[in-house]
């Protein structure tokens, strides 16, 4: 074999790599939906949705923090000047109490990346209303729309 032939088998085997590597860090709605379970115990989401222990999660990401109405903040998520974003959430959900001391959420965190991702799919999916939008997002940020 060539060298040309040797760069193209390279790039070839490289290039399967990153999609396998993708793939693999890819979110998960469903896997995210199973790990919301824990989550079930403070919060709900969806359209029958209502507050309890914590607030109703539906559009969580573009709201600002403490802001759902009929839910009781504490000063310390009211006044955290927090715009809930992906980014910010994978933070809190973290920890929680690092991110916003002061926070009535008792909850010590996630701390698996692919639980975070999968959580964030799962979260991702509901709009205030707590309809489902049938979208899920990968991490770079790219919409894929789910066949229905």
């Amino acid at each position: 074999m060539n060298n040309h032939g040797r760069l193209r088998s390279l790039v070839l085997v490289l290039g399967a790599g990153i999609v396998a590597i993708g793939r693999g860090y890819a979110q998960d709605a469903a896997s995210g939906e199973k790990i919301f379970v824990q989550c079930k115990a403070c919060h709900q989401i969806g359209e029958n949705a209502k507050n309890a222990v914590g607030p109703v999660l539906n559009g969580l990401f573009g709201r600002k923090a403490g802001m759902i109405e009929g839910y009781s903040y504490s000063s310390a998520n009211k006044n955290s000047g927090i715009t809930w974003d992906e980014a910010t959430f994978r933070e809190y959900i973290k920890d929680p109490k690092a991110k916003i001391p002061g926070t009535k959420m008792t909850f010590p965190g996630l701390k698996d990346p692919k639980q975070i991702d999968d959580i964030v799919a799962y979260l991702k999916q509901f709009d205030s209303t707590g309809k489902k939008t049938g979208a899920v997002t990968v991490p770079a940020g790219r919409k894929f729309a789910r066949a229905l």
